[in-house]
C-alpha cells in the first residue's frame, strides 16, 4: 500500500460562511471514517498566519520561503491504502469540501 497525499489550496475554497461549516462538518466527517477504516496517517491544514522561514545549510534564517515558489496553503490528508482506493477517497474529499481535490503518491524513502 502507499501512502496518498490529498489536498487543496486556499483560493479553491470560495464559499460562504454557512458553506465554509458544512464543509468543515463535511469534510470531518469523511476524516472519521477514514480513522475508522484504519486508512488516515494524518491531515490538517497550514497556519497562515504564520509566515514561513528559508533555513539555509549552515543553519542561516531568511523571512519567507522560496521567492520562486507559489505560496504553500490549504488544507491536507494523508492517507495510506491501495491505489484502486485512492481517487474515491478524494472524490469523498472533494464533495465534502466542496472543492476538487489534488492526489499525489508519496515516494517512499526505506532510509526515511
Amino acid at each position: 500500500m502507499a501512502k496518498y497525499l490529498i489536498s487543496f489550496p486556499s483560493a479553491a475554497m470560495i464559499l460562504s460562511d454557512e458553506e465554509f461549516r458544512g464543509a468543515e462538518r463535511g469534510s470531518h466527517a469523511v476524516i472519521e471514517e477514514a480513522k475508522k477504516a484504519g486508512v488516515y496517517v494524518f491531515g490538517g491544514g497550514i497556519n497562515e498566519s504564520v509566515s514561513p522561514v528559508l533555513v539555509a545549510a549552515d543553519g542561516a534564517v531568511t523571512e519567507g520561503g522560496y521567492p520562486w515558489a507559489p505560496p504553500l496553503n490549504g488544507g491536507f490528508t494523508v492517507l495510506e491504502l491501495p491505489a484502486r482506493e485512492a481517487i474515491a477517497w478524494a472524490a469523498r474529499l472533494a464533495k465534502a469540501c466542496r472543492c476538487a481535490q489534488e492526489l499525489r503518491v508519496f515516494y517512499f524513502d526505506p532510509q526515511c
